[in-house]
This record gives structure tokens, sequence and C-alpha cells, in this order.
């Protein structure tokens, strides 16, 4: 039920986009991040809640893996098929948000522990980088990137 939710959610974000004036970087990378994973959320939280720490971490931790590893470079294989060609091309703020996401879940998982500063930590990170992603302008569809 809560993956179909999801689903509809993530269908009507690009009407709230429009009405709302976010930018498509900040829905991408935020929004639908939350409203797209929503089920593994739900279940990491209720692992927190039942004090198994371990599993809610591995929860948050592999689904973004999955995420990464198979659904994005999938979905550019996908993209050829089906006559709409994407890549894999990032600008300098999403790689840096990538950079400091594995630094950080390095720091986090380092230890085999974690505790509620290391939550507020990694709740702090995404905290920062929504407020890049929200303040970051629009890019320009059609223009050379500044890097060769």
């Amino acid at each position: 039920m809560v993956a179909l939710l999801s689903e509809f959610l993530v269908g009507t974000i690009e009407a709230v986009r429009n009405s709302l004036g976010i930018t498509e970087v900040f829905v991408g990378v935020i929004v639908v991040a939350i409203v797209g994973n929503a089920a593994e959320h739900s279940t990491a939280i209720v692992m927190a809640m039942k004090n198994k720490m371990d599993l809610s971490v591995g929860i948050a931790i592999g689904s973004s893996l999955q995420v990464a590893l198979f659904v994005a470079p999938l979905l550019v294989f996908l993209s050829y098929f089906l006559g709409r060609p994407m890549n894999l091309e990032f600008s300098l703020p999403e790689i840096f948000a990538v950079v400091a996401s594995v630094y950080i879940i390095f720091q986090i998982s380092g230890d085999g522990e974690t505790n509620w500063i290391e939550g507020v930590q990694l709740l702090s990170v995404y905290l920062i980088l929504g407020i890049l992603f929200f303040y970051l302008p629009e890019p320009h569809v059609g223009t050379e990137s500044p890097l060769p």
C-alpha cells in the first residue's frame, strides 16, 4: 500500500513543482527521494523504534545503494530503448552531495555502532543538502558545461 501511494505522489509532483516554483533538481534530489522511498523509510523507522538500530541503518544504506548501483544505471540503459536517452552527468553540487554522503556514512558505520547523535548528524547533512539544492539555480538547457 505504501509503495502504491508513493507512486501516486511521485506522479503528482510535477504539478506541485510548477505551482510552487521549485526547481527540478530540488524535487529530484530531495522530494522524490523521500516520497519514492517511503516504504524503506517506514520500515527503517519501525526497526529503530524496536531498538534494532543495526537493521535500521542497514535498510537505509541498502536502499540508497540499490538506487545508486542498480536503479539509476538500469534507467539509463532503458531510456535508450524507450527513445528518450538520458545520461548520468552530474553537476558539481551533486558530486559534492554524493561525496559528502559517502564520507558521513563511513563515519557513521565505521565503528559498527549507532546512537542518536549519529542520527542527528545524518539528518543535519540531509537538511544542509536540502538547503543547497533548494537555492541552487535551475541549469540552462542547451548550454555548454564549463568542464571539459
